[in-house]
């Protein structure tokens, strides 16, 4: 008889009781698979270790570490890399379970006829209209706004896409389980998930070879496929229904709007990145656009099925006639269906569109030759005919089920897909520059000139008809390779459409001249025509570190004083994006001064354009990490400064948020009206900041920057003025074998060195996360409570920080956050990393003030917000976290072990021994396992 399986999560509340069922199912699913594809061995000892990793946590019962520690020690290779993929996979099941249960508590939510839940756009519309804002105003912010997720690629995606793929089937498989289903279908349906999951056992998790930017375009576009395609205009559709629902109107007609676009860097992000060039964004657009229209050809074809109208029974159009007359169909058998002909006629328009965009491989043969559609509007035009003929002519109901979705598409997605930006760090402006003012001999060491002699120089040139290469004269690679980039751009936005490039995004911008200089670049192909002021693409600023934020707000204050500048901007509709660092500024000051510089820069922003008369648009540029920016967007936006959104937001969505935010296409789109809600509510809700609430907020600001000057000090004093704090963090923590794992295109660090100052934040932030400590997003709070606190009298310091608490979205979130953070802190797992630290006493002594400071923060954390625990306002959150726990909690156990094999034997390697690629494998797994445990660790 077998064994029962237990691979299966204790507690839960009633509401929660289909959750625990369906994990019970996943778990024993995978069980079943391990014990078929492993034997009862590896079974057994799957669960032995997952009961003393319980007993660990639960009663911190030193003898269980000790088991523990013996039990991984005494695992054969072979025997690790199936543990630990079974504890990964069923992190991998669980989310996919949780996602499907939100999926269900929002449909049992509206069946119930509830209030529209927080977060909601119908939830943001009854809040507007209560604070007496009319319809036309939120018809017109509509029309006006421009909401953008922007999908990166970093090196913290942990995620193939046939794993992708396998979960997405398990997930339709599982929500299958929640319809009425029949004995047979039911056996059916666990037949059909068993086998997923022996596929998913089966397949490689991870990558042997590095990814490239090719591959990281192709996993971005499966999302689009998954979710943003088909979603974004059936979430259009809703907030229509919305509107005319809580305005008591009829539904709007906003079809032409596109006030959600999707934009993407992943093809022509360079900085950092060698692996991007001109060629990787031709080579972007051109799957960009081929999956676009690859959609277009198959929803046509869908649509001439569909309608089969023949005007033997209803009347068309004139102009529907003269669509239909166009067509490449000349067949008798439709020659009374119009509708059938004009589609097979945009079909071939479509399918000749797509070859001439780059498509080699259309499915179905296009009936007859046609002729290109100019662009997306000639396409999106056609099917307004269509529509139109439709309504007038009886058929207002055959619009709905595709023809509808697929005419907001076109206007979402034009023939583009998604907005291209180009990002380069300012120095390699500087070098690409230096070169062409000398070999055009206007200017000998440009890099050596002081900032005003720059900024004359830069103007004088912007100002002359004549450009500064030339066909005749030698350059360096780099040179090339950058012009060879706004060459690429100025051909794609002429062969796309120019929504398809539009952005120009500059890292570390530090003066006015890194600004003039990409203007200048971008001259030299005719991008910017600066006697006419026009500039095709928008210069964007991205300040990231603490000094770049604080000094944000007179560099823009300058730049836009310029006159050519001036002109550019009023020629951009009044309008200049500002772009701002959350990872940098965060592994730069810390959480709490990162959270604060940003908030200061924004209010100082805010004045700047305000004085201008030019609207500003904000593009936030948040990782997966809280100490990354990342947590709730919808809290995240809500605690914007006033005067900040306005309708007009771009936000980074980063590594495997990707995936736990638009994997599943009911939750994707939860995500993207989480967006536009919040967009919704903090651009059109009235700000009341005056009087007694203005003298409030001005003392709460007073506090929060006493406390982000002690929190920086505790942050810098750890991470880069303690000796040895470098030596610690490579040995506590697998940041070396996440800088070897074929995660992304770019390297972990700037520059190949092991200064932290070289390291790009994002694994930074993702090492901190694997080892359990997550430091990025809480440390510097205690101490910095503790110490202002500790020169007031009588508590009425910290009843300020309750007020703070209470009444301020900005305090409020921040909080949030690191309660969120913390309730993933473990001090006890992270203790077992700190033991990979060969240095006794550098450990001793770091480990204890990090713990020091952990205590203290929670000690602070909860005289604030009067909670003792973690994520008490957030139960289901907080039981998701406890649920994960017995599963996750081996996985670190299992890392700890495999990172103390691999270095001893790297170790031995130095002095003739053999590696084994086993525990290499092992410990990227492991990676994987940890990181979808905790979900957003990016």
């Amino acid at each position: 008889m077998d064994k029962p399986v237990t691979l299966e999560t204790p507690g839960g509340a009633d509401k929660d009781a289909p959750l625990k069922e369906d994990i019970r199912l996943l778990g024993r699913l995978l069980g079943d698979v391990l014990r078929d594809q492993e034997g009862d061995t590896v079974f057994d000892v799957v669960e032995t270790i997952r009961q003393t990793a319980v007993r660990f946590r639960r009663d911190a019962d030193p003898v269980a570490g000790e088991e523990l520690t013996t039990l991984l020690h005494k695992l054969s290779r072979n025997q690790t890399i199936s543990v630990v993929r079974a504890f990964s996979y069923f992190s991998h099941l669980a989310n996919i379970a949780e996602d499907q249960h939100h999926n269900r508590r929002r449909r049992a939510h509206a069946l119930a006829g509830s209030r529209p839940r927080e977060g909601s756009v119908g939830h943001a519309l009854g809040k507007l209209r209560d604070a007496g804002v009319d319809r036309n105003t939120v018809e017109t912010f509509l029309r006006n706004a421009l909401i953008a997720p922007v999908l990166t690629a970093h090196p913290t995606e942990v995620q193939r896409k046939s794993i992708l793929d396998a979960e997405h089937d398990i997930a339709r498989l599982l929500a299958e389980r929640d319809l009425p289903l029949t004995p047979k279908e039911q056996v059916r349906n666990l037949q059909l998930l068993q086998a997923r999951i022996a596929t998913l056992w089966q397949t490689r998790m991870l990558r042997y070879t590095k990814l490239t930017v090719a591959d990281e375009i192709e996993n971005a576009l499966s999302y689009y496929r998954i979710t943003f395609l088909r979603e974004l205009p059936a979430l259009y559709d809703d907030i229509e229904d919305e509107i005319g629902a809580h305005y008591h109107g009829s539904k709007p007609q906003l079809g032409d709007a596109a006030y959600v676009q999707m934009g993407s860097w992943i093809g022509g992000d360079r900085d950092g990145n060698p692996n991007v060039n001109a060629d990787t964004m031709r080579h972007a657009t051109m799957r960009h656009a081929t999956t676009i229209l690859d959609f277009y050809l198959d929803e046509v074809h869908a649509l001439g099925a569909e309608l089969s109208t023949s005007t033997l029974m209803v009347d068309i159009t004139p102009a529907m006639q003269t669509l239909a007359a166009r067509s490449t169909d000349a067949s008798e058998h439709r020659a009374d269906e119009p509708y059938r002909r004009a589609l097979i006629g945009m079909y071939a328009r479509l399918a000749a569109s797509a070859r001439v965009l780059g498509a080699t491989n259309i499915l179905r043969k296009e009936v007859g030759h046609a002729e290109p559609y100019a662009d997306a509007a000639e396409f999106a035009a056609d099917l307004d005919v269509v529509a139109e003929s439709l309504k007038l002519n009886h058929g207002a109901m055959l619009i709905v089920p595709r023809l509808a979705g697929l005419m907001r598409a076109a206007h979402i997605f034009g023939f583009h897909l998604a907005s291209l930006d180009m990002r380069q760090t300012s120095d390699v402006h500087e070098r690409v520059l230096a070169e062409l003012f000398e070999k055009a001999q206007v200017e000998a060491d440009y890099a050596a000139l002081p900032e005003e002699a720059k900024v004359r120089l830069l103007l004088a040139e912007l100002a002359q008809p004549r450009p500064l290469y030339s066909p005749y004269e030698t350059y360096t690679d780099e040179t090339q390779s950058e012009l060879a980039i706004v060459r690429a751009a100025r051909e794609i936005r002429q062969r796309y459409g120019t929504r398809a490039i539009r952005n120009y995004i500059i890292s570390h911008t530090e003066a006015v001249s890194d600004l003039l200089e990409v203007l200048l670049l971008l001259k030299e192909t005719g991008l910017v025509r600066s006697s006419a002021g026009i500039a095709d693409v928008m210069v964007i600023p991205l300040f990231e570190t603490i000094p770049d934020l604080q000094r944000a707000g007179d560099i823009m204050e300058a730049w836009m004083a310029l006159p050519p500048v001036t002109r550019i901007v009023h020629n951009q509709g009044r309008l200049q994006e500002v772009m701002l660092g959350y990872s940098d500024s965060n592994k730069d000051g810390g959480f709490l001064t990162s959270n604060w510089e940003l908030y200061q820069a924004e209010l100082k922003l805010v004045d700047v354009f305000e004085r201008a008369g030019v609207k500003l648009r904000l593009f936030h540029g948040r990782g997966g990490t809280v100490g990354r920016g990342g947590g709730p967007s919808y809290q995240a936006i809500l605690a914007q400064p006033p005067g900040t959104v306005n309708g007009q937001i771009r936000l980074t969505e980063q590594g495997e948020i990707i995936a736990s935010k638009f994997s599943n296409p009911e939750i994707g789109r939860r995500n993207l009206e989480l967006l536009v809600a919040a967009t919704l509510e903090a651009s059109l809700m009235p700000h009341a900041a005056e009087g007694a609430q203005a003298r409030q907020l001005a003392v709460f600001e007073g506090v929060m920057a006493q406390l982000s000057q002690r929190a920086y000090t505790a942050y810098r004093d750890l991470v880069y003025e303690t000796p040895g704090f470098t030596d610690y963090f490579f040995a506590a923590t697998p940041i070396a074998e996440i800088a070897e794992l074929n995660l992304g295109s770019r390297p972990a660090s700037r520059k190949s060195t092991r200064r932290i100052e070289d390291l790009r934040a994002i694994p930074w932030g993702f090492s901190w996360g694997q080892c359990r400590l997550l430091l990025p997003g809480w440390y510097g709070f205690g101490s910095a409570v503790a110490g202002w606190l500790g020169e007031g009298a009588d508590g009425e310091r910290l009843a300020t920080l309750q007020a703070m608490f209470r009444e301020w979205p900005f305090f409020a979130t921040l909080l949030s956050n690191m309660d969120m953070v913390l309730a993933k802190t473990d001090l006890a797992i992270a203790s077992r990393y700190a033991g990979l630290v060969p240095d006794e006493a550098l450990r001793e002594r770091i480990f204890k003030r990090i713990a020091a400071e952990h205590c203290e923060t929670l000690r602070q954390l909860e005289a604030v917000t009067g909670a003792k625990e973690r994520l008490a306002t957030n139960p289901l959150l907080a039981r998701s976290i406890q649920n994960r726990f017995a599963y996750l909690d081996p996985l670190n156990h299992l890392q700890v072990e495999l990172i103390h094999r691999h270095r001893a034997m790297a170790r031995k390697a130095g002095e003739g021994g053999d590696m084994d690629p086993r525990v290499h494998r092992g410990i990227h797994l492991s990676i994987n396992g940890v990181a979808a445990g905790l979900r957003n660790t990016g």
